[in-house]
C-alpha cells in the first residue's frame, strides 16, 4: 500500500473516534464503544448487540438513519417510523391468535402466496408482540449466506440504500423538476427491512435464523408490509415500501407486488382496497401509480454489490481461520468460525475487507483481520 493512503489499521481507527462522537448525540443511540483488538477467545463471548456496539461502522450506520428519520416532515409518519427503529417488534402478532392464525394460513395458502411451508413454520418465532427480539442495529442485513451477514448488517445495509435513495430524489428534482414526495421516499427505504431482526434472530451457534418464503420472496418483506399496516403508516409509504423487491413496470411485475401487499393485509386482517393499498379491482396498485416506490426499489440495489463480495470474501476468510487461529475444518460451519468472521465483519464490514482483498490482496486483508482479532 503507498505513502498516500492511509493504512487499513489507521482508518479502522478513525471510524472508532467517528464512532465514540455519536455515542454522545442528542439522537437516540446505542452506546458504541471505541474499536479495540479483541482476542479469539473473547469473541466467542460476545453476542450480536455486544459486536454491534462495539462497531464504528454499524454506528456511523445507525446515525444516519436515525437523522434521515427526523428529515420526514410529516410528524406522524416521523413519529411512526421512529417507533419502529426504536422498537420493531412484531404487532402484527397481537391479532393474530390461534384461531386468525390458523385462518390466514389457510387463507395465504388458498390464493398461492404460500407453498412448501409448514403451518406452525410460516411465522417467525416470538416471544413479545411488543418488545422486539433484537435491537434494530444488531440485526444481520440479510441470511447468513448473503449480503451484510454480520451484527449491524441491517443498519450499514438501510443506511447505505436511505442515502442512495435521498440521491435518487434530489437528481429527479435537479434535473427534471420531478417533485416525488421526499418524507414517502425516505420513510419507505427506512421500513423496508423493518423485520429482519424478527425474522433472522441469531442462535447460540453465532449463525442466524434460515428464512422461509412468503408470498414468492423471503418472509421478511410481506411480513414488514403487514406491521406497517398495523402501525397506521399511510398508504402512499406502505405501497413504495412494498416496492422494494420489484417495481410494477409489467403486468408480471406489479403482480408480484401486489401479492406481497395482500399478503400484509392478511396477516394484518385489513382490506387492501379499503386501506387503499390496491385499485378498486385489487388487481393493481392505486391509479394513478406514484413512483416513489420505483424510487425505493432502485435503492434497494445494494445487495447486486455485496451478495457477491460476501461470497468472495468468506472462502478467504476460513482460509486465514485456519491458519492463523487453530480454528479446524471441521468447526468452519460452526460457532468458533461464525463468531470469528462475525466479529471481524461487523468492525470493518465485508464491503471493506473485499475491497482491501481486491485493490491490495490478500497480505493487506490477512493485516487488517489482524489488527481486529488478535492471531493465536
Amino acid at each position: 500500500m503507498s505513502n498516500d493512503h492511509l493504512k487499513r489499521r489507521d482508518f479502522l481507527k478513525l471510524g472508532a473516534i467517528a464512532g465514540a462522537a455519536v455515542a454522545v448525540s442528542t439522537v437516540s443511540t446505542p452506546s458504541f464503544a471505541a474499536l479495540s483488538t479483541r482476542s479469539l477467545s473473547e469473541c466467542m463471548e460476545m453476542d450480536a448487540v455486544a459486536m454491534a456496539d462495539a462497531s464504528a461502522p454499524v454506528s456511523a450506520s445507525w446515525r444516519s438513519i436515525r437523522l434521515a428519520a427526523t428529515e420526514i416532515r410529516n410528524p406522524l409518519i416521523r413519529k411512526k417510523v421512529e417507533a419502529i427503529l426504536d422498537n420493531p417488534a412484531p404487532t402484527v402478532t397481537k391479532g393474530l391468535g390461534t384461531s386468525e392464525k390458523h385462518a390466514a394460513y389457510k387463507e395465504l395458502v388458498a390464493k398461492g402466496l404460500i407453498k412448501d411451508v409448514k403451518e406452525a413454520d410460516f411465522l417467525p418465532p416470538s416471544s413479545s408482540a411488543t418488545t422486539s427480539a433484537q435491537p434494530f442495529y444488531s440485526a444481520p442485513g440479510s441470511g447468513y449466506h448473503s449480503h451484510h451477514a454480520y451484527p449491524g448488517g441491517l443498519a450499514t445495509h438501510t443506511g447505505l440504500n436511505v442515502q442512495v435513495s435521498m440521491a435518487i430524489h434530489d437528481n429527479y428534482k435537479q434535473t427534471y423538476n420531478y417533485l416525488l414526495d421526499r418524507d414517502v421516499v425516505i420513510a419507505a427505504q427506512l421500513l423496508h427491512d423493518l423485520h429482519k431482526p424478527w425474522v433472522f434472530q441469531w442462535d447460540k451457534s453465532g449463525e442466524s435464523r434460515t428464512e422461509r418464503k412468503l408470498a414468492g420472496t423471503g418472509e421478511h418483506h410481506p411480513l414488514g408490509v403487514a406491521e406497517s399496516i398495523v402501525r397506521g403508516l399511510p398508504a402512499e409509504v406502505i405501497v413504495a415500501q412494498a416496492c422494494a423487491h420489484n417495481h410494477p413496470r409489467t403486468p408480471a411485475d406489479e403482480a408480484q407486488v401486489v401479492g406481497w401487499l395482500t399478503a400484509g393485509a392478511i396477516l394484518a386482517g385489513v382490506d387492501p382496497v379499503k386501506r387503499g393499498l390496491l385499485e378498486k379491482d385489487g388487481k393493481t396498485l392505486p391509479l394513478p401509480r406514484r413512483q416513489e416506490g420505483f424510487v425505493t426499489h432502485l435503492g434497494d440495489h445494494d445487495w447486486i454489490l455485496t451478495v457477491p463480495a460476501a461470497q468472495w470474501i468468506v472462502p478467504v476468510m476460513e482460509k486465514i481461520a485456519v491458519r492463523d487461529y487453530g480454528i479446524s475444518e471441521g468447526d468452519l460451519k460452526k460457532k468458533p468460525f461464525n463468531q470469528f468472521r462475525n466479529y471481524v465483519f461487523s468492525q470493518a464490514t465485508i464491503m471493506s475487507l473485499y475491497e482491501t482483498y481486491a485493490s491490495q490482496g490478500e497480505a493487506e486483508l490477512v493485516r487488517t483481520v489482524h489488527s481486529i482479532v488478535t492471531p493465536a
